[in-house]
């Protein structure tokens, strides 16, 4: 396996402090840039994310054009508090509204891309306990300085906060390690040099995100990873240290489900771009089991598998951003 990719496209967001010039060459090139937040009941964290954006990246150095915020249907006050610090909100029920609908990160992920308007577009988990702006500034600096380079994803160290103030300094990214590392050792090897293909904090150009798919639910970095591959080749990728992202932990049953969804994902794609003969039966069920009363009782999470094809693809979307079909 060649390595050389992991040395010159890996960077730390150090390299990227010098806001001013990529204020500069973000002009010079004529990029508009959105920043989207994915949310579900994030009224904990969501203030304090659009507040910091705002006013390091808009305000006193204007490299965001704009921040949205789509929301899979909060039941608390993510969308009121998100307004309330300026951000453009919407629900993504109401986005495209004459589809089908689904719920779903890849859902608000890709609808996102008809109500942003940037050139570029950051994608920022929405529950980052120590946000800070090089959480977006680290992912730019590679797409502005940089013309062959098309999307980038964030690594960091990923300690696990654990109740109010107790933070445990190892940990994380443990479907990583478990899932996504041992496929890609077996069928892309070049693609371990990816060290947290997982990770929520990624940016890209348009014109990457608008023509590959995007799976409604956990399986959507996944894929997209591997289209963009398939498509581009790793050339295009960069990856930044962000230094550390502190979390909240899931337990072992939600990582066993998004590990059930990112497996699925993983053959479906692998079935989709011709590598594999696949003539078995692949199941939508992740069974796991609950002992109620001295009885082992199924606990049967259905996953549909649904996906959104290319935007470029969508009638509306070709008519607003202008794409020839």
């Amino acid at each position: 396996m060649n390595i050389s990719w992991i040395k010159k496209n890996t960077f730390h967001y150090s390299e990227f402090t010098d806001l001013t010039r990529l204020v500069d060459e973000k002009q010079r090139k004529n990029l508009k840039i959105s920043l989207c937040l994915p949310t579900l009941n994030e009224e904990k964290t969501i203030a304090k994310e659009i507040l910091i954006m705002k006013s390091e990246l808009m305000t006193r150095y204007p490299i965001l054009d704009e921040i949205v915020v789509v929301d899979s249907g909060s039941t608390d006050s993510t969308r009121k508090i998100a307004r309330g610090y300026g951000a453009d909100v919407y629900k993504a029920s109401e986005i495209l509204p004459d589809l089908a609908k689904f719920k779903g990160k890849g859902e608000n992920l890709w609808k996102a891309l008809f109500v942003t308007q940037g050139d570029i577009i950051v994608y920022l988990d929405a529950d980052i306990k120590n946000i800070h702006h090089r959480f977006a500034y680290g992912l730019l600096g590679p797409l502005i300085l940089f013309d062959n380079i098309k999307y980038v994803k964030a690594f960091y160290d990923r300690p696990i906060a654990i109740g109010k103030s107790k933070i445990r300094p190892t940990g994380g990214g443990r479907v990583t390690e478990l899932v996504i590392r041992p496929l890609f050792s077996l069928y892309f090897p070049e693609l371990t040099q990816i060290l947290q293909p997982l990770s929520g904090e990624y940016a890209g150009h348009r014109e990457i995100f608008e023509n590959i798919p995007f799976p409604i639910g956990y399986g959507v970095e996944t894929s997209m990873i591997l289209d963009i591959y398939e498509k581009w080749g790793l050339d295009v990728f960069a990856q930044v240290d962000l230094d550390r992202r502190i979390h909240r932990n899931q337990d072992t049953r939600a990582l066993g489900r998004m590990s059930f969804a990112i497996l699925q994902t993983f053959i479906k794609r692998k079935i989709k771009l011709g590598m594999v003969d696949y003539r078995e039966k692949l199941y939508n069920e992740m069974i796991q089991y609950n002992l109620i009363k001295n009885e082992f009782e199924p606990d049967i999470y259905k996953i549909e598998g649904h996906e959104r094809p290319p935007i470029i693809e969508i009638p509306e979307y070709r008519e607003k951003f202008k794409r020839i079909s």
